[in-house]
């Protein structure tokens, strides 16, 4: 079962939601697929909304999709 967390406006953004949750903020992106989001930003987000967050995956080194350190 994948997991969920439920973020807010004060979340700031997906870079400091991936950087809590997956250790690295240049992974926000695989937040962002999993929920259909094109955008980082979560400053209009009024009430609370519940994300999918992907594993954690340690072969992810840079963060970018296809590129590894």
């Amino acid at each position: 079962m994948a997991a969920t967390i439920k973020v807010t406006a004060a979340d700031v953004s997906l870079y400091h939601v991936a950087a809590r949750q997956l250790g690295d903020a240049t992974q926000w992106w695989r937040i962002a697929q999993l929920n259909g989001m094109a955008d980082p930003d979560l400053s209009g987000f009024a009430t609370p909304v519940q994300l999918v967050l992907p594993t954690v995956d340690a072969s992810l080194s840079s963060g970018v999709p296809g590129v590894s350190a």
